[in-house]
């Protein structure tokens, strides 16, 4: 059975924590800042924990996790 490969994009936008869990960053924060708000600028720059519910995507597209 040959190997599955490693989406290479979804590789680059999601990193794995010690815990288990999958970070990552918005987006819509590097262009067209000027019409959005400072508290929403303010959380764009954040980095975020995946929901369970689209864990089992990642997992297809990341299978060497």
């Amino acid at each position: 059975m040959p190997k599955i490969k490693t989406n290479r994009a979804a590789a680059k936008r999601f990193k794995k924590t010690g815990s288990g869990k999958v970070k990552y960053s918005k987006s819509f924060g590097s262009h067209i800042l000027a019409k959005k708000s400072r508290k929403r600028k303010r959380d764009l720059r954040q980095s975020h924990i995946l929901d369970d519910a689209n864990m089992k995507n990642i997992k297809r597209l990341l299978p060497y996790w």
